[in-house]
């Protein structure tokens, strides 16, 4: 679900609300109670951390952007799901 951020028109107050995408916009300010509230537009920011399909099917060659990597150009060995002795 997609965190939303509103401003109210009235006193200028701001929240995020974390919101399915099909529900209805907010539009009562908790501060001032007034019908007020407006959608903001603002980017949303994030990254996908580890090795998965984002990671080795949309990469060409030895091109790896992994979290915590510091920059290493190859995804770490596969364990099998065992923990490193």
């Amino acid at each position: 679900m997609p965190i939303y951020e509103y401003e109210c028109k009235a006193c200028g107050h701001r929240l995020e609300k974390l919101q399915k995408v099909s529900a209805a916009e907010l539009t009562d300010c908790p501060s001032c109670e007034r019908a007020e509230l407006s959608r903001l537009i603002s980017a949303a920011g994030f990254r996908l951390a580890g090795g998965g399909w984002y990671e080795t099917d949309f990469k060409s060659g030895q091109k790896r952007n992994l979290a915590g990597d510091g920059g290493a150009t190859s995804a770490p060995a596969d364990t099998g799901g065992k923990t490193p002795a």
